[in-house]
């Protein structure tokens, strides 16, 4: 936000040729030097610059100037805009490294590698501020100083804060799928550990399926049908 009026020398040009206010004032408002600003009541500054009426522009009001007129001591103030214009929001970009700490950058890539390989190339450019070719060359162990390179915490070396480096890590084991292992068993359902076991005879006739309850043998019936099987010579033996 600004402090000060837009173009303060016009605008000191202005106050000093229509109004009372004394030099203090109007270089405490104008965010000038007294002395510059009696220059330009002298003519000695801003020669050739049009005066730029603060009150048109809605800087300053009429009740305002009066205010400052009747009290030297008094400090004018800039009237606050009519229209508020919104924030311009930054654009996201690499994160910036000091000079001194570039040289660390490696050794916190490496760190990540090892310890959070969850971890997206975009999420460790985000961190640390390097590339993705770089991160690739530290990974295939093709970078010009692979030899001598050493996993180093990024956080102690300063190229991020330990509350960044949490929301990465959470966010990449957010993102990865759960993987079940294979010798995960579940249990069995209460009806199937809770049925009672059959028992099972060794010597049984497996042949065909076991009668729940054994027909009672009819003794009549039996005879009935030993009689059918006699043979024809014992028939002709009982009349003789």
């Amino acid at each position: 936000m600004s402090t000060g009026p837009l173009m303060p020398k016009a605008t000191a040009v202005w106050l000093v040729e229509n109004t009372a206010l004394t030099f203090d004032q109007i270089a405490d408002f104008c965010k000038l030097h007294p002395l510059e600003v009696k220059g330009i009541a002298d003519g000695e500054v801003a020669a050739g610059i049009k005066g730029l009426d603060p009150t048109v522009n809605g800087q300053l009001t009429r009740d305002e100037i009066s205010r400052g007129e009747a009290d030297p001591s008094y400090r004018l103030k800039l009237a606050p805009p009519k229209v508020k214009l919104p924030e311009v929001k930054r654009k996201k970009g690499p994160r910036y490294t000091p000079v001194s700490r570039r040289q660390d950058r490696p050794n916190a890539i490496l760190w990540l590698l090892r310890n959070h390989p969850e971890l997206k190339d975009a999420q460790i450019m985000r961190l640390v501020g390097t590339t993705k070719t770089t991160i690739q060359q530290i990974r295939d162990r093709t970078h010009w100083n692979a030899a001598h390179l050493t996993p180093m915490d990024p956080v102690t070396l300063g190229l991020c804060s330990q509350i960044d480096l949490d929301f990465e890590v959470a966010r990449a084991a957010k993102d990865r799928p759960k993987v079940v292992p294979e010798d995960d068993q579940t249990l069995l359902p209460a009806e199937v550990t809770t049925a009672p076991e059959e028992e099972v005879q060794p010597f049984g006739d497996t042949s065909r399926p076991r009668r729940e309850e054994e027909e009672e043998l009819d003794v009549d019936s039996v005879f009935a049908k030993l009689k059918q099987l006699k043979r024809p010579d014992d028939e002709e033996d009982e009349e003789l």
